[in-house]
């Protein structure tokens, strides 16, 4: 038994508002209901829980991560509650219970799935967290992920005994074979195509319940070749469950994805897409107006991504960078990065095929993310707005019919340089357009940068065009969001 406070329990208890007392009689209470009825927690296990580190044996922490999971509306792990799994060695879990072991990488995503459709079932919010720091998630995965990952001895089709059936579903698990791993690839690309055209808030549960099912195939122990198939899908699903995460404001339910599908990619041996999922975090840190915890986390997913990424995959990667320093008003780093940017994009010859994951990063999106920084700079240095809608037009001439979101974004960094670059008349066109197709997506960050652009709209209340702008906005505009995360004036 441990000596040391669990600070981790004692913090979300506090947040829950429940006596020791009512805790121990919710846990007997739900742990009857899940099929233990001998179960006898008291007022005295749960001091010892939070004031000496305790870890209670099973069932009582996966009971513990439901009960606080309803309680604050929002996905807790057992690994958020403190508590260390059978078999683990070493200090107390760092945040999001990384670094975890390669066995464990299939219950964590399977737990934190199924808690995750719990609450969408149940009709909860699920976005009352903190985002954890880039340096700290930087500082618990950097050398984790720099190392290649142990490949286990078990021979094929040998169930994960080590792995804690608490955390994983409730059905057996079962091998699959290469046609339905094929037909789960197929499934991960017509969800992110409905992704890019819709935005992320309609598909979520779908994507999230996928990569569910995914999580049980992965308990069971598969040929090599097929194992790997199958950790890229759960990487894939769990990057677009993050990233729809991301764009309808569940900004710590995504990062926690992220993470997932970071350690998912690893285990499959695919190195730069655990990269990029990292990246994924970079660009939610930037969006929520953290760029100093988006380059802490560039600087991961580069040390990260080994030798094996293409030219194209790490022009994308500059673009994020180039993004987090006009954010920060480096005009200098920004324009270096998106001039690497550039030439790593050219330099690719396509004599390799992309990865499935890389082919939304076209030229399109390249102009896009160009404009996008400019646009952010322009905050700091109004001569960036130009350069800004000269990429934005490129951007919107190549964009496919198909990338609804993605053409919203570049008619608004559009908008919102020319408002800067006092060109009311161009921006009110291009804000109009972006406004007659906005109602059609689910994504929130439209809306953010719907609203930064609509700021702009204030230097110009003299204009006629321009307040019938502004109350049009207002009249669809959906109010933001209390206890948003985003600091003010920055641009999204």
């Amino acid at each position: 038994m441990s000596s040391r406070t669990n600070t981790r329990l004692a913090d979300l208890f506090r947040l829950t508002g429940w006596s020791k007392g009512e805790l121990a009689r919710l846990v007997n209470r739900q742990a009857a209901a899940q099929g233990y009825p001998q179960l006898a927690t008291d007022t005295s296990r749960v001091r010892r829980w939070i004031d000496t580190g305790e870890t209670p044996r099973d069932p009582v922490p996966e009971v513990l991560a439901t009960l606080f999971t309803e309680r604050l509306g929002r996905v807790v792990t057992i690994e958020d509650l403190g508590f260390r799994r059978p078999g683990e060695a070493g200090t107390r879990p760092s945040i999001h219970g990384l670094p975890w072991a390669p066995q464990r990488t299939a219950a964590v995503l399977t737990e934190f799935t199924g808690m995750d459709l719990m609450l969408n079932r149940r009709g909860m919010v699920g976005a009352g967290a903190a985002l954890a720091a880039g340096s700290a998630l930087s500082d618990a995965m950097y050398d984790w992920l720099r190392t290649p990952p142990a490949r286990d001895v078990m021979t094929p089709y040998d169930s994960l005994t080590t792995a804690d059936p608490a955390g994983l579903d409730r059905y057996e698990a079962a091998p699959v074979g290469a046609e339905e791993i094929e037909a789960l690839e197929r499934s991960v690309d017509i969800f992110r195509a409905w992704d890019a055209s819709r935005g992320g808030g309609l598909q979520r549960k779908a994507v999230v319940g996928q990569l569910n099912e995914v999580g049980g195939m992965l308990a069971f122990r598969h040929p090599e070749h097929l194992q790997r198939r199958l950790w890229g899908v759960a990487a894939n699903l769990a990057v677009l469950a993050g990233w729809m995460s991301h764009d309808v404001g569940l900004e710590p339910t995504a990062q926690k994805y992220f993470v997932i599908a970071a350690h998912a990619a690893r285990e499959g041996g695919d190195q730069p897409r655990a990269g990029e999922a990292l990246s994924r975090a970079a660009r939610q840190m930037v969006h929520l107006g953290r760029p100093d915890d988006a380059l802490d986390l560039m600087q991961l997913a580069n040390s990260g991504m080994g030798e094996e990424a293409l030219p194209r995959t790490r022009a994308m990667l500059c673009t994020i960078e180039a993004w987090a320093e006009a954010s920060r008003g480096h005009g200098q780093a920004m324009r270096r990065l998106l001039g690497r940017a550039e030439e790593m994009f050219v330099a690719d010859r396509g004599d390799v095929p992309p990865p499935s994951w890389m082919q939304m990063f076209d030229e399109a999106d390249l102009y896009g993310m160009q404009a996008l920084a400019y646009r952010t700079l322009a905050e700091h240095d109004p001569a960036a707005a130009r350069p800004a809608t000269r990429f934005a037009v490129q951007a919107l001439a190549l964009r496919e019919d198909e990338r609804g979101r993605s053409r919203i974004f570049d008619q608004l960094s559009m908008a919102s340089a020319c408002f800067i670059a006092d060109d009311p008349e161009q921006a009110d066109r291009y804000a109009r357009l972006a406004l007659a197709s906005i109602g059609e997506n689910s994504s929130h960050r439209t809306w953010d940068r719907l609203r930064e652009m609509y700021r702009l709209t204030g230097y110009y209340a003299g204009y006629a065009r321009i307040e019938s702008l502004r109350e049009e906005i207002e009249q669809v505009l959906p109010p933001e969001p209390s206890g948003s995360s985003r600091s003010g004036g920055r641009p999204a």
